[in-house]
């Protein structure tokens, strides 16, 4: 059972940092590649960069609730939310949401 897992490609969980700008701030974010993976994949599907991606996802953050306790586990959260939403077929669910929003 366990070697779905433990025979995955070891780049996979390779720890990566990426220094960036968010919202204006130079900061750096170390993230395993597989997560780095799923953003970069998130941002495309969002028409953005990667760093525009998460200076978005920290503005609207801050805005619902304030500053995150952990940023880059805020991150891995948003990567299983995208993996959860693949798994129950609902990409196509959430761009026809985002049709509707800018239609409105």
């Amino acid at each position: 059972m366990c070697e779905v897992f433990s025979r995955q490609d070891p780049r996979r969980y390779q720890p990566t940092t990426r220094k960036l700008r968010l919202n204006g701030q130079s900061t750096s974010i170390r993230l395993e590649q597989a997560f780095w993976d799923i953003l970069d994949e998130i941002a495309a599907g969002e028409g953005m960069a990667t760093p525009a991606f998460l200076s978005t996802l920290q503005s609207e953050v801050l805005q619902l609730g304030g500053e995150p306790v952990n940023f880059t586990s805020l991150l891995r959260c948003a990567c299983l939310v995208q993996l959860e939403l693949r798994g129950r077929g609902a990409q196509d669910f959430r761009k026809a949401a985002q049709q509707v929003a800018q239609a409105a």
